[in-house]
C-alpha cells in the first residue's frame, strides 16, 4: 500500500476531493494500491458543502471522517508515511512545507498540481456548482494520469 498526501491552504475542497477520488479510483485493479489523505497549512476548520456535493454527484463517497485538519498531523512521529506529496494549489506550493518522514530513509516525492479554488468563485449556487465540476473534473483527470503512469 502506497500513500499519497494532497495539500492546499484550507483544506476544504481541493484537497478533499482529491483525497476522496484517490481513494475511489486508487485502490482499483490495474492501479496499484494507494490510500489519499489531505490536509491543509492553514485549515479552515470545515469542508465545502460543494466539494461533498460534487463528490456525491459522481458516485465517490467522501471519507467518513471528512473533516480539515493540519498537515502537521502528517508531519509527526507515527503518523503515515508519504509516498507522494501533492499540493494542489499554488499558495501551498509557495509555502514552507514540514519535514515528512521518511520511509527507509526515502523522502516522499513531491508534486505541484495546480487548480484555481472553487471556493473562492462568487455568484449563485448554479455558477458555484459549476466551478466545483469543472476543478473536479480537472482533479479527476490528473489522478487518473498520475495512476496510469505510476504502475508502469
Amino acid at each position: 500500500m502506497r500513500n499519497i498526501l494532497f495539500l492546499c491552504t484550507g483544506n476544504s475542497a481541493r484537497s478533499i476531493m482529491a483525497e476522496a477520488y484517490m481513494n475511489h479510483i486508487g485502490s482499483g485493479a490495474g492501479k496499484g494500491s494507494w490510500r489519499a489523505f489531505s490536509a491543509g497549512s492553514t485549515p479552515t476548520g470545515k469542508v465545502n458543502p460543494f466539494a461533498l456535493e460534487t463528490l456525491r454527484a459522481h458516485g465517490v463517497a467522501s471519507p467518513k471522517d471528512v473533516r480539515s485538519k493540519s498537515w502537521d498531523e502528517f508531519a509527526k512521529p507515527g503518523g503515515p508515511l508519504m509516498d507522494v506529496v501533492v499540493t494542489v494549489c499554488d499558495n501551498a506550493a509557495g509555502e514552507i512545507c514540514p519535514i515528512w518522514p521518511t520511509r527507509n530513509g526515502a523522502a516522499p516525492r513531491k508534486l505541484h498540481w495546480s487548480f484555481p479554488d472553487p471556493a473562492a468563485i462568487e455568484g449563485d449556487e448554479a455558477t458555484k456548482r459549476a466551478a466545483f465540476e469543472t476543478v473536479f473534473a480537472d482533479i479527476r483527470g490528473r489522478i487518473d494520469a498520475f495512476l496510469s503512469q505510476a504502475d508502469t
